[in-house]
Protein backbone atom coordinates (compact mmCIF):
# COMPACT_ATOMS: atom_id res chain seq x y z
CA UNK A 1 0.00 0.00 0.00
CA UNK A 2 2.89 2.24 0.62
CA UNK A 3 3.95 1.93 -2.98
CA UNK A 4 0.40 2.59 -4.14
CA UNK A 5 0.16 5.78 -2.06
CA UNK A 6 3.34 7.26 -3.59
CA UNK A 7 2.86 9.85 -6.27
CA UNK A 8 4.32 8.48 -9.44
CA UNK A 9 4.64 11.99 -10.90
CA UNK A 10 6.56 13.51 -7.96
CA UNK A 11 10.28 14.26 -8.16
CA UNK A 12 12.15 11.73 -6.07
CA UNK A 13 14.75 14.29 -5.13
CA UNK A 14 12.23 16.50 -3.40
CA UNK A 15 11.42 13.72 -0.99
CA UNK A 16 15.00 13.53 0.26
CA UNK A 17 15.41 15.73 3.30
CA UNK A 18 19.00 16.60 2.52
CA UNK A 19 18.31 17.43 -1.07
CA UNK A 20 16.32 20.49 -0.20
CA UNK A 21 17.59 23.45 -2.35
CA UNK A 22 17.77 25.70 0.68
CA UNK A 23 20.04 23.21 2.45
CA UNK A 24 22.23 22.44 -0.56
CA UNK A 25 22.73 26.15 -1.35
CA UNK A 26 24.08 26.79 2.13
CA UNK A 27 26.22 23.63 2.47
CA UNK A 28 27.65 23.60 -1.05
CA UNK A 29 30.19 26.50 -1.01
CA UNK A 30 31.61 25.55 -4.41
CA UNK A 31 28.51 26.92 -6.17
CA UNK A 32 28.66 30.36 -4.49
CA UNK A 33 30.37 33.29 -6.08
CA UNK A 34 32.59 35.76 -4.35
CA UNK A 35 29.89 38.35 -4.46
CA UNK A 36 27.52 36.11 -2.46
CA UNK A 37 30.00 35.57 0.34
CA UNK A 38 28.72 36.71 3.75
CA UNK A 39 31.58 37.37 6.13
CA UNK A 40 29.18 37.49 9.07
CA UNK A 41 28.04 33.87 8.49
CA UNK A 42 30.90 32.47 10.55
CA UNK A 43 30.11 31.40 14.09
CA UNK A 44 33.43 32.54 15.48
CA UNK A 45 33.07 36.07 14.05
CA UNK A 46 33.52 37.60 17.46
CA UNK A 47 36.76 35.68 18.09
CA UNK A 48 38.39 36.30 14.71
CA UNK A 49 37.93 40.03 14.25
CA UNK A 50 41.63 40.75 14.34
CA UNK A 51 42.69 37.82 12.09
CA UNK A 52 43.29 38.05 8.40
CA UNK A 53 41.15 36.56 5.69
CA UNK A 54 42.83 33.79 3.68
CA UNK A 55 42.38 33.93 -0.01
CA UNK A 56 41.68 30.76 -1.94
CA UNK A 57 42.63 29.87 -5.49
CA UNK A 58 41.94 32.27 -8.32
CA UNK A 59 38.23 32.56 -8.95
CA UNK A 60 37.34 30.63 -5.74
CA UNK A 61 35.86 32.33 -2.68
CA UNK A 62 37.47 31.88 0.71
CA UNK A 63 36.27 29.01 2.88
CA UNK A 64 33.46 29.73 5.25
CA UNK A 65 35.45 28.42 8.19
CA UNK A 66 38.44 30.59 7.40
CA UNK A 67 36.74 33.82 6.31
CA UNK A 68 37.06 36.86 8.56
CA UNK A 69 35.50 40.26 8.17
CA UNK A 70 37.67 43.03 6.70
CA UNK A 71 38.44 45.51 9.41
CA UNK A 72 39.49 49.03 8.35
CA UNK A 73 42.19 50.69 10.37
CA UNK A 74 41.28 54.03 11.87
CA UNK A 75 42.50 56.88 9.69
CA UNK A 76 44.61 59.74 11.00
CA UNK A 77 43.90 63.41 10.41
CA UNK A 78 45.75 64.85 7.40
CA UNK A 79 48.92 66.59 8.54
CA UNK A 80 49.34 70.32 8.14
CA UNK A 81 51.82 70.89 5.38
CA UNK A 82 54.54 73.38 6.19
CA UNK A 83 54.28 74.79 2.66
CA UNK A 84 50.92 76.33 3.57
CA UNK A 85 52.48 78.70 6.10
CA UNK A 86 54.77 80.51 3.64
CA UNK A 87 51.86 80.84 1.21
CA UNK A 88 49.75 82.50 3.88
CA UNK A 89 52.58 84.83 4.79
CA UNK A 90 53.15 85.64 1.11
CA UNK A 91 49.47 86.41 0.65
CA UNK A 92 49.52 88.72 3.66
CA UNK A 93 52.60 90.53 2.30
CA UNK A 94 50.99 90.97 -1.12
CA UNK A 95 47.81 92.32 0.50
CA UNK A 96 49.79 94.76 2.60
CA UNK A 97 51.77 95.94 -0.44
CA UNK A 98 48.60 96.47 -2.48
CA UNK A 99 47.05 98.38 0.39
CA UNK A 100 50.11 100.59 0.67
CA UNK A 101 50.08 101.31 -3.08
CA UNK A 102 46.37 102.12 -2.96
CA UNK A 103 46.93 104.57 -0.11
CA UNK A 104 49.77 106.21 -2.05
CA UNK A 105 47.60 106.59 -5.15
CA UNK A 106 44.75 108.02 -3.10
CA UNK A 107 47.13 110.52 -1.51
CA UNK A 108 48.43 111.65 -4.91
CA UNK A 109 44.90 111.90 -6.31
CA UNK A 110 43.87 114.07 -3.35
CA UNK A 111 46.89 116.31 -3.89
CA UNK A 112 46.05 116.72 -7.59
CA UNK A 113 42.44 117.51 -6.76
CA UNK A 114 43.54 120.13 -4.25
CA UNK A 115 45.81 121.81 -6.78
CA UNK A 116 43.10 121.71 -9.44
CA UNK A 117 40.60 123.35 -7.08
CA UNK A 118 43.14 126.01 -6.22
CA UNK A 119 43.76 126.74 -9.89
CA UNK A 120 40.03 126.86 -10.65
CA UNK A 121 39.22 128.94 -7.62
CA UNK A 122 41.80 131.61 -8.41
CA UNK A 123 41.14 133.28 -11.71
CA UNK A 124 43.52 135.62 -13.48
CA UNK A 125 42.23 138.84 -11.87
CA UNK A 126 42.36 137.37 -8.38
CA UNK A 127 45.98 136.29 -8.64
CA UNK A 128 48.61 138.37 -7.02
CA UNK A 129 50.72 140.28 -9.52
CA UNK A 130 54.35 139.20 -9.62
CA UNK A 131 55.84 141.17 -12.55
CA UNK A 132 57.99 143.20 -12.59
CA UNK A 133 59.73 141.55 -9.62
CA UNK A 134 60.12 144.59 -7.41
CA UNK A 135 61.29 144.50 -3.78
CA UNK A 136 58.67 144.57 -1.06
CA UNK A 137 59.83 147.98 0.19
CA UNK A 138 59.31 149.57 -3.21
CA UNK A 139 56.38 152.04 -3.19
CA UNK A 140 55.28 150.78 -6.61
CA UNK A 141 54.15 147.16 -6.75
CA UNK A 142 54.06 144.65 -9.62
CA UNK A 143 51.61 145.36 -12.41
CA UNK A 144 51.12 141.96 -14.08
CA UNK A 145 50.84 138.29 -13.24
CA UNK A 146 53.06 135.93 -15.20
CA UNK A 147 53.61 132.19 -14.78
CA UNK A 148 54.43 130.13 -17.87
CA UNK A 149 53.93 126.77 -16.15
CA UNK A 150 50.36 127.56 -15.07
CA UNK A 151 48.99 129.90 -17.72
CA UNK A 152 50.59 128.72 -20.95
CA UNK A 153 49.95 125.27 -22.48
CA UNK A 154 52.97 123.05 -22.80
CA UNK A 155 53.07 123.27 -26.62
CA UNK A 156 53.26 127.08 -26.53
CA UNK A 157 55.56 127.63 -23.57
CA UNK A 158 58.77 127.59 -25.59
CA UNK A 159 57.50 130.20 -28.06
CA UNK A 160 56.22 132.53 -25.35
CA UNK A 161 59.46 132.23 -23.41
CA UNK A 162 61.48 133.12 -26.52
CA UNK A 163 59.31 136.20 -27.06
CA UNK A 164 59.82 137.19 -23.44
CA UNK A 165 63.61 136.86 -23.77
CA UNK A 166 63.40 138.76 -27.03
CA UNK A 167 61.64 141.62 -25.26
CA UNK A 168 64.41 141.64 -22.63
CA UNK A 169 67.01 141.69 -25.41
CA UNK A 170 65.20 144.65 -26.98
CA UNK A 171 65.20 146.42 -23.61
CA UNK A 172 68.97 145.92 -23.24
CA UNK A 173 69.56 147.10 -26.81
CA UNK A 174 67.63 150.32 -26.23
CA UNK A 175 69.56 150.96 -23.02
CA UNK A 176 72.88 150.44 -24.81
CA UNK A 177 71.63 152.69 -27.58
CA UNK A 178 71.31 155.51 -25.04
CA UNK A 179 74.89 154.92 -23.89
CA UNK A 180 76.14 154.79 -27.49
CA UNK A 181 74.42 158.07 -28.41
CA UNK A 182 75.87 159.60 -25.25
CA UNK A 183 79.37 158.55 -26.28
CA UNK A 184 78.79 159.91 -29.76
CA UNK A 185 77.48 163.17 -28.29
CA UNK A 186 80.63 163.47 -26.17
CA UNK A 187 82.95 163.32 -29.20
CA UNK A 188 80.58 165.23 -31.46
CA UNK A 189 78.47 168.00 -29.90
CA UNK A 190 76.14 168.12 -32.90
CA UNK A 191 74.68 164.74 -31.94
CA UNK A 192 72.67 166.06 -29.01
CA UNK A 193 69.40 165.40 -30.86
CA UNK A 194 70.28 161.72 -31.27
CA UNK A 195 71.08 161.45 -27.57
CA UNK A 196 67.76 163.05 -26.59
CA UNK A 197 65.72 160.87 -28.95
CA UNK A 198 67.48 157.75 -27.73
CA UNK A 199 66.23 158.52 -24.22
CA UNK A 200 62.72 159.02 -25.55
CA UNK A 201 62.83 155.69 -27.46
CA UNK A 202 64.05 153.89 -24.36
CA UNK A 203 61.28 155.35 -22.17
CA UNK A 204 58.52 154.82 -24.74
CA UNK A 205 59.42 151.57 -26.51
CA UNK A 206 60.35 149.56 -23.42
CA UNK A 207 56.92 149.54 -21.70
CA UNK A 208 54.93 149.82 -24.92
CA UNK A 209 56.57 146.77 -26.46
CA UNK A 210 55.80 144.76 -23.34
CA UNK A 211 52.16 145.85 -23.14
CA UNK A 212 51.34 146.09 -26.83
CA UNK A 213 52.81 142.91 -28.31
CA UNK A 214 54.22 140.67 -25.59
CA UNK A 215 51.18 140.67 -23.31
CA UNK A 216 48.76 140.07 -26.22
CA UNK A 217 50.64 136.98 -27.35
CA UNK A 218 50.84 135.79 -23.73
CA UNK A 219 47.07 136.16 -23.31
CA UNK A 220 46.43 134.68 -26.76
CA UNK A 221 48.31 131.49 -25.88
CA UNK A 222 46.81 131.39 -22.42
CA UNK A 223 43.15 131.60 -23.43
CA UNK A 224 43.28 130.84 -27.18
CA UNK A 225 42.11 134.37 -27.98
CA UNK A 226 41.81 135.24 -31.66
CA UNK A 227 41.55 138.94 -30.90
CA UNK A 228 44.86 138.95 -29.01
CA UNK A 229 46.52 137.03 -31.84
CA UNK A 230 45.46 139.68 -34.36
CA UNK A 231 46.53 142.45 -32.02
CA UNK A 232 49.95 140.83 -31.67
CA UNK A 233 50.39 140.46 -35.44
CA UNK A 234 49.50 144.09 -36.10
CA UNK A 235 51.74 145.60 -33.43
CA UNK A 236 54.61 143.16 -33.78
CA UNK A 237 54.84 143.82 -37.50
CA UNK A 238 55.13 147.53 -36.68
CA UNK A 239 57.83 146.59 -34.16
CA UNK A 240 59.68 144.71 -36.92
CA UNK A 241 59.63 147.85 -39.10
CA UNK A 242 61.01 149.89 -36.18
CA UNK A 243 63.80 147.34 -35.69
CA UNK A 244 64.75 147.65 -39.35
CA UNK A 245 64.89 151.46 -39.09
CA UNK A 246 66.95 151.22 -35.92
CA UNK A 247 69.35 148.83 -37.61
CA UNK A 248 69.71 151.21 -40.58
CA UNK A 249 70.57 154.04 -38.19
CA UNK A 250 69.42 157.19 -40.03
CA UNK A 251 71.31 160.18 -38.54
CA UNK A 252 69.18 162.46 -36.39
CA UNK A 253 66.72 159.66 -35.46
CA UNK A 254 68.41 158.68 -32.21
CA UNK A 255 69.53 155.20 -33.32
CA UNK A 256 73.05 153.78 -33.44
CA UNK A 257 72.57 151.90 -36.71
CA UNK A 258 74.94 151.14 -39.53
CA UNK A 259 74.84 154.60 -41.13
CA UNK A 260 75.58 156.25 -37.78
CA UNK A 261 78.33 153.71 -37.13
CA UNK A 262 80.08 154.53 -40.40
CA UNK A 263 79.93 158.25 -39.56
CA UNK A 264 81.25 157.62 -36.03
CA UNK A 265 84.33 155.78 -37.33
CA UNK A 266 85.41 158.97 -39.12
CA UNK A 267 85.31 160.88 -35.81
CA UNK A 268 86.45 158.34 -33.24
CA UNK A 269 87.30 154.65 -33.67
CA UNK A 270 86.31 153.68 -30.13
CA UNK A 271 82.90 155.25 -30.52
CA UNK A 272 82.56 153.58 -33.90
CA UNK A 273 83.21 150.16 -32.29
CA UNK A 274 80.58 150.82 -29.63
CA UNK A 275 78.03 151.88 -32.23
CA UNK A 276 78.83 148.87 -34.40
CA UNK A 277 77.98 146.51 -31.50
CA UNK A 278 74.66 148.30 -31.02
CA UNK A 279 73.97 148.13 -34.77
CA UNK A 280 74.56 144.36 -34.68
CA UNK A 281 72.07 144.05 -31.82
CA UNK A 282 69.46 146.08 -33.74
CA UNK A 283 70.00 143.83 -36.77
CA UNK A 284 69.64 140.70 -34.63
CA UNK A 285 66.39 142.09 -33.18
CA UNK A 286 65.00 142.65 -36.66
CA UNK A 287 65.94 139.13 -37.79
CA UNK A 288 64.49 137.55 -34.65
CA UNK A 289 61.31 139.56 -35.06
CA UNK A 290 60.77 138.17 -38.55
CA UNK A 291 61.45 134.60 -37.40
CA UNK A 292 59.11 134.83 -34.41
CA UNK A 293 56.42 136.48 -36.49
CA UNK A 294 56.37 133.47 -38.80
CA UNK A 295 56.51 131.06 -35.88
CA UNK A 296 53.57 132.64 -34.07
CA UNK A 297 51.60 132.71 -37.32
CA UNK A 298 52.10 128.96 -37.77
CA UNK A 299 51.04 128.44 -34.15
CA UNK A 300 48.00 130.63 -34.75
CA UNK A 301 46.90 128.47 -37.68
CA UNK A 302 47.09 125.33 -35.49
CA UNK A 303 44.85 126.79 -32.79
CA UNK A 304 41.85 127.25 -35.08
CA UNK A 305 41.62 131.01 -34.48
CA UNK A 306 39.94 133.16 -37.11
CA UNK A 307 38.99 136.75 -37.89
CA UNK A 308 35.31 136.01 -37.13
CA UNK A 309 36.22 134.81 -33.65
CA UNK A 310 38.31 137.93 -33.15
CA UNK A 311 35.31 140.09 -34.05
CA UNK A 312 33.08 138.20 -31.65
CA UNK A 313 35.60 138.50 -28.83
CA UNK A 314 36.01 142.21 -29.48
CA UNK A 315 32.26 142.82 -29.48
CA UNK A 316 31.79 140.77 -26.35
CA UNK A 317 34.63 142.59 -24.62
CA UNK A 318 33.23 145.99 -25.55
CA UNK A 319 29.70 145.24 -24.41
CA UNK A 320 30.81 143.65 -21.15
CA UNK A 321 33.28 146.38 -20.29
CA UNK A 322 32.16 148.36 -17.24
CA UNK A 323 33.53 151.66 -18.50
CA UNK A 324 31.79 151.31 -21.85
CA UNK A 325 28.52 150.40 -20.14
CA UNK A 326 28.71 153.41 -17.84
CA UNK A 327 29.56 155.74 -20.74
CA UNK A 328 26.66 154.43 -22.83
CA UNK A 329 24.28 154.75 -19.89
CA UNK A 330 25.36 158.34 -19.22
CA UNK A 331 25.01 159.23 -22.89
CA UNK A 332 21.53 157.70 -23.03
CA UNK A 333 20.48 159.51 -19.87
CA UNK A 334 21.81 162.83 -21.21
CA UNK A 335 19.97 162.36 -24.50
CA UNK A 336 16.72 161.70 -22.64
CA UNK A 337 17.11 164.81 -20.50
CA UNK A 338 18.02 167.04 -23.44
CA UNK A 339 16.58 165.54 -26.63
CA UNK A 340 17.42 168.59 -28.77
Amino acid sequence: MAQIDENPFADPVLNHPFQDPAVTQVTDSSNRGLTEYNPFASDDFGRQIGSTVPVGPAGAPPLASQTQPAVMQPTEEPPTFPAQLPSQQMGSAITADLKRQQEELERKAAELDRREHEMQGHNYNARKNNWPPLPAKCPVGPCFYQDFAIDIPLDFQRTVRILYYMWMFHFITLFLNVLGCLAWFIVNASKGVDFGLSIVWFIVFTPCSFVCWYRPVYKACRSDSSFNFFLFFFIFFAQFVVHVLQAVGIPGWGNCGWISTIGAFSSNIAVGVILSIIAIMFTASAALSLIMLKRVHSMYRRTGASFEKAQQEFAQGVFTNRTVQNTAANAAAASLRDPM
